[in-house]
């Protein structure tokens, strides 16, 4: 017999980083995150939390000026751990969007951080976001954020 339940919230999203220290300084310094706290997680916990055996996690947590919470996590151990590079077309790639009120501003400063625009920004004609123009960019260690602006007149309009 199955349970009735239901989401309640989304909590944070977690992205995992070849290097806390780089991340959180772009997180806070470029993008203008708040930071929320600090850990280190080892111990069995961490091991059947994540299903990584032996997991060793130092972790940051920024805060998006809505609320919204980014886990930044760099494994120690276990020793084995890949980096991968996943584009946005192969399963398994995620992105986290954010509405800015200044696409072209927020890439040249991105640019001079050293994260780089995945492709060129376009408008959107249809949908429930026609008139956003959009982007995504990829960081040192490839993951993708999606830059959304809204345009002054919507597309449809």
């Amino acid at each position: 017999m199955s349970k009735n339940f239901k989401i309640i919230a989304a909590d944070h999203t977690g992205i995992t980083v070849s290097n806390l220290e780089r991340s959180l300084e772009f997180w806070q310094n470029v993008l203008g995150f708040e930071f929320s706290h600090r850990a280190h997680q080892t111990s069995k916990m961490a091991s059947e939390i994540t299903g990584v055996p032996g997991a060793e996690i130092k972790l940051a947590v920024v805060k998006t000026p809505g609320g919204h919470k980014i886990e930044l996590l760099e494994y120690l151990a276990p020793p084995d751990r890949k980096h991968v590079s996943l584009r946005p077309c192969d399963v398994g790639s995620v992105h986290v969007a954010l509405t800015v009120d200044k696409l072209d501003a927020i890439l040249e400063k991105i640019a001079a951080s050293g994260w780089k625009a995945a492709g060129k920004p376009q408008t959107l004609k249809t949908g429930p976001n026609a008139g956003k123009r959009v982007v995504y960019v990829r960081d040192p260690d490839g993951t993708t954020i999606e830059f959304m602006q809204q345009t002054s007149k919507r597309a449809t309009d």
